[in-house]
């Protein structure tokens, strides 16, 4: 890990990014998980689950009152496992 909290072949630490850069920067991670997951070495798959994390994490510092979907959380899985019986 390098002096700003990010990991040394990361690029731009997350905590240096803009709030459009690190929101690209998670989309663009979110978008290439499945083919990395699927295909990449297990290097590439550690570096990117890294980054990911890094990227995550400054996001949810950045937004601790993020909006939480009710139907996200274990009260709302159990009304919807109740709407169906």
């Amino acid at each position: 890990m390098n002096p700003t909290g990010g990991h040394e072949l990361d690029g731009i630490p997350p905590t240096a990014l803009a709030d459009d850069d690190l929101e690209r920067e998670l989309a663009h991670l979110h978008e290439t998980r499945h083919e990395v997951f699927l295909h990449g070495s297990a290097q590439a798959l550690d570096h990117h689950t890294q980054r990911m994390i890094d990227l995550e994490q400054e996001w949810l510092r950045r937004h601790p009152e993020r909006q939480v979907d009710p139907q996200r959380l274990r009260a709302g899985a159990r009304t919807r496992d109740t709407a169906r019986h």
